[in-house]
């Protein structure tokens, strides 16, 4: 047993033992699925606090010749398996912490200026396997995949790689390009083609960010990419279901509404709803909701994303911010920090941060919860934003007043909303109108889901508020004129049958018609109440 070559099952002890422990190990019947199978490679990124760590060194303590692990996985899911114990610490296993690695080579460079990062790193590895495999490796060996190739060619035996932050390099030293192109070229030593397709059995890493581009193509195209814009069979295990988060809360005597207000709003297809493991972990540690995600690095990496100058950006993040979804394409991303050519990267980047969930079927990105959303705001609160903060500010009391069918005191809230705007808020038509309306409601995203664009009866409904599961809030629907009236806004919604879209909501519904005088820069108002 040794630090990289058939490490122990002591961390995933760890994590068994510990209060809070959610049973993932049904993830190692995909992992185990890819063994003897064509490209044996796995890649599955996800945002920092997602459980990345736990899920390889569960891989690792099932998977490594360097424990015994059946009693451990002993009434977890995976031993219930027909065929758990098929592969169980069965293999030669070679884990990599390539954040720690990077950390110990640095320390090392203070010592010794000659220490190079990759060097070091195959270094560590190479100096186990020698002892390890005395008659296979020389004293003079130095490349990592060679060794292995000549392991196997004399012994026969294959081995389980395993990479954790496998993307440390490109986050830590992003303006590297050196370094990061000597890491590739080890990485498509162990991973790609021959001879590393005879020594290597599986391969599982993971990391923030999916395998980096360049050009159009892959540095690494043979790996099965797992990530948070296609989770594919992985979606189960980026975080906690829905499920699970529920038998939590009913085990430590939590609401679940306010977890769900709080962490919900990543959203899988084939999982459904995902919450942060880490956040909802401290929350029942605490005893308390609140944002847990985010740390000082990453609020200040936010600050510097957001503030980039790409035509669009800044009104994507003013519309998400009010509840709405965006179209954006991801496939233009090249997978760093540093190149960006769009605002569709920047905002392709947030999704794999974690700042924003996607949407696959709609291709929509927006902001997933209160957590998240809380961030955002303490970004733009120190950057400049102070028309889009103004806006956010009075959005608790715009909501009540429209709740409250105060007609009024709603169309001069909005008219205040409107004199505060500024670039960020363009504001000569109805789009742009929407935009601005949605902001305005911003207090609303808690309670509500904002659907844009609504096809309805005869129509599309503008904007229409249906309240989330855990909200009594009536639902809203919102329609806006220029340079008409809001009474002829309140018989367009009636004419055209908006309404119909909400017929399996049984709750009550408020209809909403806003109407902006150009000439005159002013708006009005009219609240009804509907019944279905």
């Amino acid at each position: 047993m040794g630090i990289y070559l058939n490490p122990g099952n002591e961390q995933f002890t760890a994590s068994i033992n510990s209060e809070l422990y959610v049973d993932k190990t049904e993830l190692i019947k995909y992992t185990s699925s890819r063994i003897g199978k064509d490209r044996p490679l796995i890649c599955s990124s996800r945002p920092r606090r997602f459980g990345k760590t736990m899920a390889v060194t569960m891989l690792s303590a099932y998977y490594s010749k360097g424990c015994h692990s059946e009693r451990l996985f002993a009434g977890l899911k995976i031993s219930r398996n027909e065929f758990f114990k098929v592969h169980l610490n069965k293999y030669n296993v070679i884990f990599l912490d390539i954040q720690w690695m990077y950390g110990n080579a640095l320390e090392e460079m203070k010592r010794n200026s000659s220490v190079k990062v990759v060097s070091y790193i195959q270094e560590q590895v190479i100096s186990e396997l020698r002892k390890e495999y005395p008659e296979c490796v020389l004293d003079t060996d130095i490349s990592l995949p060679s060794v292995l190739a000549k392991i196997n060619a004399e012994t026969k035996e294959q081995f389980i790689i395993m990479i954790d932050e496998w993307d440390c390099l490109f986050r830590e030293d992003k303006n590297n390009e050196k370094l990061q192109k000597e890491y590739i070229n080890l990485l498509r030593g162990l991973f790609k083609g021959t001879p590393s397709g005879a020594f290597l059995k599986l391969a599982y890493i993971t990391g923030i960010l999916p395998i980096k581009k360049y050009g159009t193509q892959s540095a690494l195209n043979n790996f099965r990419e797992h990530t948070m814009v296609s989770p594919r069979q992985m979606a189960e295990y980026v975080g906690f279901t829905e499920t699970e988060v529920k038998a939590i809360c009913k085990e430590h005597d939590i609401p679940f509404t306010e977890m769900q207000r709080w962490y919900d709003g990543y959203y899988f297809e084939k999982a459904g709803h995902i919450y942060s493991p880490n956040s909802v972990i401290e929350a029942v540690d605490s005893g308390e909701f609140g944002n847990y995600w985010s740390g000082t690095e990453t609020y200040e990496s936010l600050m510097a994303y957001i503030a980039m100058d790409f035509d669009g950006l800044r009104q994507m993040i003013v519309d998400m911010l009010g509840g709405q979804g965006c179209s954006i394409d991801v496939e233009s991303f090249q997978n760093d920090i540093t190149s960006f050519n769009s605002a569709d990267d920047v905002i392709t980047l947030l999704i794999h941060l974690g700042y924003m969930a996607y949407d696959g079927k709609t291709k929509k990105v927006f902001i997933p919860n209160d957590e998240v959303r809380s961030v955002f705001l303490r970004a733009i609160r120190n950057d400049g934003w102070e028309e889009v903060m103004k806006a956010v500010s009075a959005s608790e009391a715009l909501l009540k007043a429209t709740l409250a069918m105060d007609e009024k005191t709603v169309a001069q809230m909005i008219q205040e909303v409107h004199m505060h705007s500024s670039s960020s808020l363009i504001y000569n038509n109805e789009i742009s109108l929407s935009s601005v309306i949605a902001l305005a409601y911003y207090s609303a995203c808690r309670d509500y889901t904002l659907i844009r664009e609504l096809p309805a009866g005869k129509g599309f409904a503008d904007m229409v508020f249906l309240p989330k599961r855990t909200s009594l809030n009536p639902a809203l629907v919102l329609e806006l004129k220029w340079d008409k009236t809001a009474e002829g806004a309140i018989s367009q919604i009636k004419s055209k049958g908006y309404v119909s879209a909400l017929k399996e909501y049984k709750g009550n519904i408020l209809l909403v018609g806003i109407n902006y005088e150009k000439k005159n820069k002013k708006h009005e108002c009219k609240i009804e109440r509907f019944k279905m």
